[in-house]
């Protein structure tokens, strides 16, 4: 970091009305002379989420590592995690309560995009900093939240690279199922115009409850024939997806489905032999193989913290989060308040092990990284 950037940085900060370097200033929520607290709601379903469940061992992997050397300016970091369920509502309570109640420093790592945008709505209402929603809801980025920082890629960018996948295949009619939601509106206006863009058809629009029923993947499946999709992708929901893809086998459906990154290692595994050659959109590089810097320091590190357990792109994205969370908490200085987390941010760019992340003013894009990947006859996703 050079002295003009941090100097630049701690004047932001200053400005923002935070006596940061005075140690008689009023200390903030969260942060005493011996911790850091941080607050977290995610989708574990009392363990039985496995992707939330994976995420959350590659976020505590990284930061007991920290906390061995030491942690951040001398603080441990401390992160209280609650269970939202994959329910928006409680998410939305759940936030509130790290805030309010347990006077976290700042809020991190949510997963499934209907409860991340419940925890952003409370982040905003209360100002306080939302860094690495593990979704990819357009929301995070657009209109601009100044106080949110995603660090993996927009599913808008995921559904781009499976389109063109396909349309390179020969295929020009496409199916998505989505969320029966807001949000799953948006990743619809987001799909359209990339279908059109790409010359494409979207035959159908398949959007879902979180209550969906047996009956309701029958129907999903039957409008799925009848439509004529060559390819059918989703936005999340791996559970209900892995329904429709063994309902459409049964049936002989000669449609290939494709998915995005989120609980992608799970519905693989989940489906066996039905997976193979599925296609996938990763926002990771690939966990088992030692190709990349960060997938390295990852496997040894995971490898120590839980020995025997299997690598996955749910603990990988964790603990990449991780490390781009303890960064930033790193730039907010030795008096971190929420003023210089933020500031700390301004027109910044975080390497981590050759990746960078961006956060520009206006435009909080974090890593841009998406990449394919297929499933071999194995059950192995090959970059």
């Amino acid at each position: 970091m050079n002295n003009k950037a941090s100097i630049s940085r701690w004047l932001v900060a200053a400005a923002m009305g935070t006596l940061l370097a005075c140690p008689s200033a009023r200390a903030e929520d969260g942060v005493t002379a011996q911790q850091l607290l941080i607050g977290q709601s995610i989708t574990l379903q009392g363990g039985k989420n496995d992707y939330g469940t994976a995420v959350l061992d590659g976020v505590q992997t990284y930061l007991t590592q920290v906390n061995r050397q030491g942690g951040v300016a001398g603080r441990k970091l401390v992160v209280k995690v609650l269970d939202d369920d994959n329910k928006s509502a409680q998410a939305e309570v759940n936030a509130r309560q790290l805030v309010t109640q347990d006077k976290v420093f700042i809020v991190f790592g949510s997963i499934e995009g209907g409860p991340s945008n419940a925890v952003m709505k409370v982040t905003n209402e209360l100002k306080v900093p939302f860094f690495g929603p593990m979704a990819g809801s357009p929301t995070f980025r657009a209109p601009h939240q100044p106080l949110v920082f995603p660090v993996r890629a927009e599913h808008k960018e995921e559904f781009r690279a499976l389109l063109e996948y396909a349309k390179s295949l020969g295929m020009t009619r496409a199916a998505f199922i989505r969320s029966d939601s807001a949000v799953g509106q948006e990743h619809l206006a987001n799909v359209r115009k990339i279908v059109q863009s790409l010359g494409l058809e979207l035959v159908a629009d398949l959007p879902f409850k979180s209550d969906i029923s047996d009956a309701g993947v029958d129907a999903m499946v039957k409008q799925i024939a009848s439509s004529g999709a060559q390819m059918v992708f989703n936005h999340g929901s791996a559970g209900m997806y892995e329904k429709v893809i063994r309902k459409a086998r049964e049936q002989r459906l000669p449609t290939q489905f494709y998915g995005v990154n989120s609980g992608s290692t799970q519905l693989a595994k989940h489906l066996g032999p039905l997976a193979h050659n599925m296609i996938f959109a990763q926002v990771m590089p690939s966990p088992w193989e030692r190709k990349t810097s960060i997938t390295r320091a990852y496997q040894d590190a995971f490898k120590a913290y839980k020995p025997g357990e299997d690598f996955s792109y749910g603990s990988l994205e964790g603990y990449m989060t991780a490390r781009a969370l303890v960064e930033a908490l790193r730039r907010a200085g030795p008096n971190p308040t929420r003023e210089s987390f933020v500031a700390g941010l301004k027109d910044a760019d975080l390497q981590i092990e050759g990746l960078k992340l961006s956060y520009r003013d206006g435009v909080h894009t974090g890593l841009p990284l998406v990449d394919l990947a297929i499933v071999t006859r194995e059950g192995r996703f090959r970059h």
